[in-house]
């Protein structure tokens, strides 16, 4: 393919399959920093959002904003979600529902135990996805009450499970605490000082007050959702 002369139009036939889906993955940020960046949610707004919408469920009043067939039908094309949730894989803790989201708002990554590793391409790829391509500009590690992984790591029985859930229970993070609570809230913290680490540009969105990384616990009980400080 030629490329007309003066023209500035990059020849794609030339670009590696690679180079094109980034290429692709690329072009919504470029559209929102020139036309809509003013109107971008910032991070303190994502999170007042989800508070808001755990407040909704918590008292029964919830809204559950686009989940319609039209609504997945326009986000089809483009997704700008608000933020990124790393919760666990419980089949009891389902971000859109207790935060009262609709479909786009929420990038979620599930793992048994809401594990954060840096070098687990999976989860740090996703993460780093979500928010140097798609603009995401709120993280949030989410754990929740009587987490098993957390518990199975506290109970210093790991030698009796099969390989692959003694592995992924090895990696959960309770620091010094014996009790299970205060276990759930020490392996949060930690998912969110390693979430700092999984790229080296995110400590200057954080310093550029252009990423935010929080921290939440989930009450089963009682479907509150509590930041962890």
């Amino acid at each position: 393919m030629r490329q007309p002369p003066g023209s500035s139009i990059p020849v794609l036939m030339n670009l590696s399959r690679r180079a094109f889906i980034m290429l692709g993955a690329s072009v919504p940020i470029c559209l929102k920093s020139q036309g809509s960046a003013a109107r971008r949610t910032t991070a303190d707004e994502a999170l007042k959002d989800l508070m808001d919408g755990n407040e909704r469920f918590l008292k029964g009043e919830t809204i559950a904003p686009r989940r319609s067939p039209a609504d997945f039908s326009s986000m089809a094309v483009h997704q700008a979600p608000k933020a990124v949730i790393i919760g666990c894989a419980d089949s009891r803790v389902p971000p859109e529902i207790l935060f009262d989201q609709g479909v786009g708002d929420l990038f979620v990554i599930r793992i048994a135990g809401n594990i954060v590793n840096p070098g687990e391409t999976g989860v740090a790829g996703s993460i780093a996805y979500a928010v140097l391509m798609l603009g995401a500009p709120l993280v949030m590690v989410l754990g929740h009450s009587n987490c098993g992984a957390v518990e199975a790591a506290l109970n210093g029985k790991r030698d009796s499970l099969p390989p692959s859930i003694r592995e992924l229970v090895a990696m959960v993070q309770t620091g010094s605490e014996k009790d299970l609570r205060q276990a759930i809230i020490a392996n949060v913290k930690a998912g969110m000082a390693k979430a700092k680490d999984i790229d080296a540009s995110f400590n200057h969105l954080i310093q550029k007050d252009q990423l935010k990384i929080t921290g939440c616990v989930y009450d089963l009980a009682s479907g509150r959702v509590s930041p962890v400080s």
